[in-house]
């Protein structure tokens, strides 16, 4: 590996999606992760397994500055996660979302614009059927307008899915 690409300088066309290194993650300076060292080449399927508390979601969020990081970089695309995030994807894992929170399916997958159209404007109708047509793309279009706590929790990751998808502006 040249020191370019240990440092994270690809040109945009030769950039993996995904690519960490050295990344270190610690909570109350007790360090969960370490020296941690990952490149998801394009259009690799990639899974991150093992045991409840090995930082699988730790590191993910690591990457995105969602948890500090002690040491090292994540880049996606080349580039720190804020500079890309339109085109970055992220579903939450249920314990971390607040169900009881008055809100339907529809109002879910609008509020992943608020990064784009700012958190004062409304989405427009254009947004809201584009909403609708991620919607639809998971097979949650029926639900809309539910109360999101009235779904089972296979549907509700299918609208946090659409609500991804339509933060990136999928097609």
């Amino acid at each position: 590996m040249s020191r370019a690409e240990r440092n994270g300088q690809h040109t945009p066309s030769e950039a993996p999606p995904l690519e960490v290194r050295d990344l270190t993650v610690a909570y109350h300076t007790k360090p969960v992760l370490w020296d941690v060292d990952l490149a998801v080449p394009a259009g690799a399927l990639c899974a991150i397994v093992g045991p409840n508390g090995a930082g699988k979601s730790t590191l993910l969020k690591a990457t995105m500055g969602l948890t500090p990081k002690a040491a090292g970089w994540a880049h996606f695309f080349g580039k720190e996660y804020g500079s890309v995030r339109e085109r970055v994807g992220y579903v939450p894992q249920r314990t971390s979302v607040d169900w009881d929170f008055p809100t339907n399916v529809l109002d879910v997958v609008t509020m992943g614009l608020y990064g784009r159209i700012g958190w004062l404007r409304r989405p427009g109708k254009h947004d809201r059927q584009a909403a609708l047509e991620a919607l639809e793309k998971v097979g949650m279009a029926d639900y809309a307008t539910r109360q999101i706590s009235q779904l089972s929790g296979g549907q509700q990751q299918r609208v946090f899915l659409a609500r991804s998808c339509r933060m990136r502006i999928c097609t």
